[in-house]
């Protein structure tokens, strides 16, 4: 398999190279300290069937980590998730990618100077994996929220790749209606990533004026996103007049919720996906990421690229081997086909997996 060869040196270049970045002044992960208190909260109703895919999934017990002491002090309680000292995170749950899911929020707790004071909101379209994350992560902060696949199945298109056309990918189109009214910022992240940094980084970016924050790549060629029937329109173009339109990948967004409301981005967003249904040709072959760039492209607050080390699944058909960029490291992004855990498994991984693989709990030691 491509790339196979080149593991040892690969491996210690990227090593180096980590090294030598913001990656070496990760804070120590917080101490593991066993406790028999728990913090959890209410959940919004969702199916109460079991499924049996859960059966197939056996995590290990993450460790605890708690707050360091110049971490600020929560006042959770009878305020949960509406505390104005938390970091708010919100991932989706799906069965296919749960263990990247688990993965993800192991790193994110391991790296953080504050790990109780991060509280996430897992989006779900199936009862049951609440209890499997409880039984990780003892006393992780969380809500899960139903998402309804109906809600939005009839806007969905084909697109190039299968996994693309899940409703759960478009949850975060509806994060403004989901979360409550008081988490008025919130960090949304996809499932196939790990941080090696510190989340509260993330965290304090500022947004200036604009509703979403995002690493942006203003050398990639933007017209590939979109199709020739779209170019060719007489107004769909338009849409971009007066804006400087970049790439970005919504895998990592920072989003002002407050605005996000009062905007009305949701709808937005819904509007270029029922033109996209109705229109005599397609406008777009990318899943739920064309609609997000034609309503932010150009509108975005930038992000420092090393905040999504993206690409590292390959392309979305083949999902080969790829190095890590160039530059410090603070979030690994493997978005294309090709997933870490399922090429551990197949014995045939790429280098830049073995990064992946601390934090993975799946299975019994």
């Amino acid at each position: 398999m491509p790339g196979i060869p080149r593991l040892s040196g690969f491996f210690s270049a990227a090593m180096m190279m980590i090294a030598l970045s913001p990656f070496r002044q990760l804070f120590t992960p917080a101490e593991a300290i066993k406790s028999s208190q728990t913090d959890f909260y209410p959940r919004l109703s969702a199916p109460t069937e079991s499924s049996d895919s859960l059966n197939r999934f056996s995590f290990r017990k993450a460790d605890v980590f708690h707050n360091a002491v110049e971490c600020r002090s929560l006042k959770l309680g009878k305020s949960g998730s509406c505390d104005p000292s938390l970091v708010h995170v919100a991932i989706t749950l799906d069965i296919d990618y749960l263990r990247g899911s688990i993965a993800a929020v192991h790193s994110i707790l391991q790296h953080s100077k504050c790990p109780q004071s991060v509280f996430f909101h897992f989006l779900v379209s199936e009862p049951g994996l609440e209890t499997l994350v409880r039984s990780t992560f003892p006393e992780l902060k969380f809500k899960v929220y139903f998402f309804d696949p109906e809600r939005v199945r009839s806007l969905i298109s084909t697109s190039v790749r299968q996994a693309l056309e899940q409703p759960l990918n478009y949850a975060r189109n509806y994060l403004g209606d989901l979360l409550e009214p008081c988490v008025r910022r919130v960090i949304y992240l996809d499932t196939d990533l790990v941080l090696v940094d510190d989340i509260w980084k993330l965290w304090n970016t500022s947004l200036g004026k604009k509703t979403i924050g995002a690493p942006e790549y203003c050398h990639a060629n933007f017209t590939k996103y979109f199709t020739e029937y779209f170019w060719s329109d007489q107004q769909f173009p338009g849409v971009f007049s007066g804006r400087n339109p970049c790439y970005f990948n919504t895998g990592v967004m920072v989003i002002d919720l407050v605005k996000w409301r009062r905007l009305g981005y949701t709808r937005r967003i819904e509007r270029w996906m029922e033109i996209q249904k109705t229109s005599p040709s397609k406008i777009y072959e990318l899943g739920s990421l064309p609609p997000f760039l034609l309503v932010f492209a150009g509108h975005v607050a930038p992000i420092e690229h090393q905040w999504n080390q993206h690409g590292l699944g390959g392309d979305n058909v083949k999902g080969s081997c790829r190095d890590i960029h160039p530059g410090p490291v603070s979030l690994l992004h493997w978005s294309g086909s090709g997933k870490p855990w399922l090429r551990l498994d197949s014995k045939q991984p790429c280098p830049i997996d073995s990064l992946w693989a601390p934090y993975d709990l799946y299975g019994n030691l």
